[in-house]
């Protein structure tokens, strides 16, 4: 019966932890305000919440990329060693002919100052690149819906898991208690002579299994209500009560109207996701084929020089020369010897890829829908047959208490009813956390969160 706890633990895929808070508040939940906790607090789902903001600035940083950009320069030069030029002699009114005369020009320090407006006037990839946008940030909101459902179906089983767990204890000890009272009184009555030494044997064997069960139940508890927590984002240790009871859930969890709900593919997590992939290589093929287009930018530049033979740039009679500049870069793509058309080609076929994969999807999450529903069904079928092997159980386990008491059926055969009692009772229980489980398993693809 442990063994899908346990599994549960390992499988675990969610990101999950808790804030540092206090463990002494105490926390009560409902499996519904469970839900909604976790909703807000498991780390998983905050950073979804995070990744959809991060895709809303992303497309505002790619649309701002086509818009004007203003760019400021400030320059200052001081030219320790300032360069000489060679100038001829006979150009001054007492130079020799055929000498030069070693110059140096302008004045040792400079500073500039300069501001760049530039507009982006075409451009193939930009106008691609601003569609692909809306397309990350419905892939983000598909990712947050994702995350979403996984909380909520992780959430329901832990839910489960613990109420399974605390049942488990309950039934333990009751069993343990039976079992204490038989083994004292037939343990009197070999003593008294009147009975065999195996009937008590047996009995020990029994209770020492039932104990073992105990601990292990009891451990299991705080183990799956600590991982309730932790899916929940609260501390582990941080004392937690559950509201509602495992009957009572189960009751609440067996629809079979859902059974015959209309399902709409697109409304499929899964299958957004699938369109989100296959828009997402569309638009790579776009941009792979706006390479071949020309781009044209403009841009505007206003600026000024001073020169000086100190640092008197900031001086209020300091005299600095404007310059402006207007101008237009056109970029014309000619050949590539191929590149460009290779690079097209490889971005087709993945969009081909794409849509096949798409299909695929499609059919698969049809198939997991009918098994889904299958696995829904049997549970039921199985929480139903469960319930009533129990019943059959516990009155075979009473005929045989009152035999064995009577002396009309032996120790082995008490024995044998109560393991069989046992087995029925976890078999009962853990036929309760299926229906709860496959319902869940049901509504993530169907996409019912209620």
């Amino acid at each position: 019966m442990y063994k899908p706890i346990l599994t549960f633990l390992a499988l675990l895929t969610i990101n999950i932890g808790f804030p540092q808070e206090e463990t002494t508040k105490t926390y009560s939940f409902t499996l519904q305000e469970a839900i909604e906790f976790a909703l807000e607090n498991n780390y998983g789902a905050i950073n979804a919440d995070r990744d959809l903001i991060d895709a809303k600035k992303q497309k505002w940083e790619t649309i701002a990329t086509g818009l004007p950009q203003i760019t400021g320069a400030i320059g200052y030069q001081n030219q320790l060693i300032q360069p000489v030029s060679q100038i001829p002699a006979e150009f001054f009114p007492d130079g020799e002919p055929g000498t030069f005369v070693p110059v140096v020009f302008g004045q040792p320090q400079q500073a500039n100052a300069s501001a760049t407006l530039r507009q982006q006037i075409f451009d193939g990839s930009y106008i691609v690149g601003v569609q692909a946008t809306k397309a990350f940030l419905s892939y983000s909101q598909n990712n947050k819906e994702k995350t979403d459902l996984e909380v909520i179906k992780a959430v329901t089983e832990a839910y489960g898991n613990v109420l399974l767990a605390e049942e488990s204890v309950l039934i333990f000890e009751k069993n343990k208690a039976n079992l204490e009272k038989n083994l004292f009184e037939t343990t009197k009555i070999y003593e008294n002579g009147l009975g065999d030494e195996e009937s008590v044997e047996q009995l020990q064997i029994t209770l020492s299994s039932v104990e073992n069960q105990l601990k292990n139940a009891l451990r299991l508890k705080n183990i799956t209500l600590q991982m309730l927590n932790l899916l929940m984002g609260i501390s582990i240790e941080a004392p937690t009560k559950l509201e509602d009871n495992l009957d009572k859930l189960t009751q609440q969890q067996i629809d079979t109207a859902l059974l015959e709900s209309e399902f709409n593919i697109e409304s499929n997590v899964d299958f957004k996701l699938a369109t989100n992939l296959n828009e997402q290589r569309y638009y790579e093929w776009k941009l792979a084929k706006s390479r071949a287009l020309p781009t044209l930018n403009a841009f505007v530049n206003y600026g000024a020089n001073s020169f000086a033979n100190g640092f008197d740039f900031l001086d209020n009679g300091q005299e600095w020369f404007e310059s402006s500049v207007l101008g237009f870069d056109l970029s014309i793509p000619i050949f590539s010897s191929g590149r460009r058309s290779a690079g097209t080609a490889r971005a087709k076929i993945a969009l081909e890829k794409a849509k096949t994969q798409l299909n695929e999807a499609e059919e698969q999450i049809r198939l997991q829908l009918e098994s889904a529903k299958s696995n829904y069904i049997l549970a039921i079928e199985q929480y139903e047959t469960s319930k009533q092997n129990l019943n059959l159980a516990e009155r075979i386990e009473n005929k045989n208490q009152i035999k064995y008491n009577e002396g009309l059926a032996s120790s082995f055969e008490l024995r044998q009813a109560q393991t069989q009692l046992y087995d029925a009772q976890q078999n009962y229980l853990q036929s309760m956390v299926e229906v709860i489980n496959k319902k869940t398993a049901l509504e993530t693809i169907l996409n019912n969160k209620s």
